[in-house]
């Protein structure tokens, strides 16, 4: 079956009206929420930047059974694996059971605030392999040195875990990170319906496959598309100028030339509800189980009721 999950854009919104749009999000019947963890909006328009951990734990408090996923969290450059192991072991404890840590190798754009330097493609995947090798050894409980290539543990030990195993999503693009989620995750986390990706996953290994699918919701088409271009046109640029830039000025640069036309191929805008289905059709078509549906904007107390009173039942 199907679960449908709705976007938390920390990015777009402070951490207060997050929280209100996920208990709201549970009220309407979706079935997870995921929360982007970012040090930087990409765009100045969006406006937001909040500490995604703490806004988790808020929501762990707030709500009572909707899921709870990073979408998604790099634990290998402004964090350290260790932390992340302690983070998530503490939400899965507070949400009894209802996290799922979802990771990938993370943007620049995020990454780069420590001053550390910003690895290749190849050694941010091997970063990434090694951050989940340790929070496999922290979450099964006692004390843990570590001396790898790229991480150090110094007698860890996590005193508050979980009663289950967290499942653990990792973001893919392509076949490297793909072979990447078969040999250390759960499942596979992106954001287009590219039936290649869930079929390399799963031709190796079963689990889940997590997509996010954008739905400019408004009262017109017209309308949905200039929503999406003033606060999605990043997503226009694509994986490999997303992943690089390293400031949100580059971003306002690079996009600036986006019309709110161009957005048409990438989102479902407007009221209708077909149209919103079709999209959501494509990845499920694809092989998709988990699809988070992206609204941008401010007015996600309207789409909410769109997606619980008409999309919802439509699916």
């Amino acid at each position: 079956m199907v679960k449908f999950g709705y976007k938390l854009m920390t990015e777009e919104h402070g951490p207060k009206a997050l929280i209100e749009n996920a208990v709201r999000a549970e009220a309407a019947g979706f079935d997870f929420v995921s929360i982007s963890d970012h040090f930087h909006p990409w765009l100045e328009s969006q406006g937001h930047a909040p500490f995604a951990w703490s806004v988790m734990g808020a929501i762990a408090h707030a709500t009572s059974h909707i899921g709870i996923a990073t979408g998604l969290t790099c634990p290998i450059i402004r964090y350290h694996p260790a932390v992340i192991a302690q983070a998530a072991a503490t939400m899965a404890v507070m949400s009894d059971n209802r996290f799922t840590l979802s990771v990938g190798a993370g943007e620049r754009l995020n990454e780069h605030v420590t001053g550390a330097r910003w690895p290749s493609i190849p050694e941010r995947h091997a970063m990434l392999g090694e951050a989940i090798d340790i929070f496999r050894t922290l979450w099964k409980g006692g004390a843990h040195s570590w001396r790898g290539e790229h991480f150090v543990l110094d007698h860890a030990q996590l005193y508050d875990l979980p009663d289950v195993p967290i499942d653990i999503m990792l973001g893919v693009s392509g076949p490297a990170s793909v072979a990447l989620a078969v040999d250390k995750a759960d499942g596979i986390m992106t954001t287009e319906p590219n039936a290649d990706l869930v079929d390399g996953f799963r031709s190796r290994k079963p689990g889940p496959a997590y997509a996010e699918a954008v739905l400019a919701y408004a009262e017109t088409e017209a309308a949905g598309l200039e929503q999406a271009r003033d606060s999605f046109r990043f997503s226009a640029l694509g994986w490999a100028v997303n992943s690089e830039l390293p400031t949100v000025a580059g971003f306002e640069a690079a996009s600036q030339y986006v019309r709110a036309s161009d957005m048409a191929d990438m989102v479902a805008a407007g009221p209708d509800v077909a149209v919103h289905r079709a999209l959501i059709r494509n990845y499920v078509d694809a092989g998709y189980d988990h699809i988070v549906l992206t609204c941008p904007g401010r007015q996600q107390a309207r789409f909410i009721e769109f997606f619980e009173t008409e999309l919802r039942p439509s699916l």
